[in-house]
C-alpha cells in the first residue's frame, strides 16, 4: 500500500523504520521537516532529513540519539581551535554529506533533487521528500527574545519557555516536487510522534500541502509523542502545556484538529477522550522489533 508520513527527526526517523519494516520497497513517502536548517561553518546541515536517511540506513548513532554511529570529532575541534563555531555538534562522518550537499546546492540542485540523491547512495527505497525546496525556517519567540530554533534548541537547550512559532519564508514556500502527488496517492496518511509544534508544525505551515491534507479521500493518523503525558526527549510536554493548555491526548489532538482522523496514544495516557478515535497501544520505541509493532497499530487503525 501507499503511504505518506509526515516527520521530524529523532521520534519519526524510529517510527519511519518500523514503517519501513513493515511495507514493501516503495511504498513509503517520508515528508520532512525543513525548518531546522541552518549553515554551519558555511555548510547548509538539514537535521531532521539527515535523521531520517541515518536511521533508515542502519547509520545513525541509536544511544546518543542523533548523528552517525562510530562518528568523531576532529574535524570540529580543528575548526573550533581555528575560531570557528562548534555549539553545533557535526561529526567527522557527518561532515561527509553535508559537503556534498551544500556543493550540490551551490551548483543549482534543489533541496528535493540532493535528498533523492542521497537515499539513493545510501540504497534506500523509501522516498525522501523535503516539504518545500524553499527556504523555511523556524523562530522561537520566549520570554527572553526571539531566537533561531537552532539556537534555542541546541546552544540554549530548549530552556526558555516558549510563546510562538514563527515560521520565516513561509508565505512563498511551495511543496516540494513530489509532494501533492504522493498525499493524492497515498492510501494511508501518517503523522510521526513528533513534536507538534517545532517538527510538524514547519510542514503542515506549507499552504497547499495543508490544504492536500484537508481533502484527503483516506483516513490521517498521528501517533502521540507523549508517553504518561511526558516527552521521551525534548520539550513537547513543556511546549503543549504552554501553549495547548494540558499534556493529555485531547490536547495533542487539538494541534492537528481537522486534520486526523485518529490518535495513537500510549497505555499509560489512557484511559482519554478526545475530539477523534482513540487508539491505545505501547508507543515508547525502545528498538526495532517495538517500532515495527507501533507502525504495524498505526497502519490497522489508518486502514479501519
Amino acid at each position: 500500500m501507499s503511504v505518506v508520513l509526515l516527520s521530524g527527526g529523532v521520534g519519526g526517523a524510529r517510527f519511519a523504520r518500523g514503517l519501513q519494516e513493515i511495507l514493501s520497497p516503495g511504498e513509503l513517502t517520508i515528508v520532512g521537516n525543513v525548518g531546522d536548517d541552518l549553515e554551519v561553518l558555511g555548510l547548509h546541515v538539514s537535521p531532521d532529513l539527515d535523521s531520517i536517511l541515518y536511521t533508515l540506513a542502519g547509520l545513525a548513532d541509536d544511544e546518543r540519539g542523533w548523528g552517525r554511529a562510530e562518528e568523531t570529532w576532529r574535524a570540529l575541534e580543528s575548526a573550533s581551535s581555528w575560531g570557528g563555531e562548534d555549539w553545533f555538534r557535526l561529526g567527522d562522518l557527518d561532515l561527509g554529506l553535508h559537503l556534498v550537499r551544500t556543493k550540490a546546492l551551490h551548483r543549482g540542485a534543489s533541496l528535493s533533487q540532493v535528498t533523492a540523491l542521497l537515499a539513493a547512495k545510501a540504497g534506500l527505497h523509501t522516498w525522501i521528500l523535503p516539504a518545500t525546496d524553499d527556504r523555511l525556517r523556524t523562530h522561537i519567540a520566549t520570554p527572553a527574545g526571539t531566537f533561531s530554533f537552532q539556537e534555542w534548541f541546541v546552544a540554549r537547550r530548549h530552556e526558555d519557555e516558549v510563546d510562538a512559532v514563527i515560521f520565516e519564508g513561509i508565505e512563498d514556500a511551495q511543496p516540494a516536487p513530489g509532494v501533492l502527488s504522493a498525499l493524492a496517492a497515498a492510501e494511508a496518511i501518517l503523522i510521526a510522534p513528533s513534536n507538534p509544534y517545532v517538527s510538524i508544525g514547519p510542514v503542515l505551515a506549507v499552504r497547499q500541502l495543508r490544504e492536500a491534507l484537508e481533502r484527503r479521500e483516506v483516513r490521517c493518523v498521528a501517533v502521540s509523542p507523549l508517553v504518561g503525558a511526558k516527552a521521551v526527549k525534548g520539550p513537547a510536554d513543556r511546549m503543549l502545556l504552554r501553549m495547548a493548555g494540558g499534556t493529555t491526548p485531547s490536547h495533542v489532538a487539538s494541534c492537528y484538529e481537522e486534520l486526523i482522523d485518529a490518535l495513537v496514544i500510549d497505555e499509560s495516557d489512557a484511559p482519554a477522550t478526545a475530539s477523534v478515535e482513540l487508539v491505545v497501544t505501547k508507543t515508547l520505541m525502545t528498538d526495532v522489533d517495538a517500532a515495527r509493532r507501533l507502525a504495524e497499530a498505526t497502519i490497522e487503525a489508518a486502514c479501519a
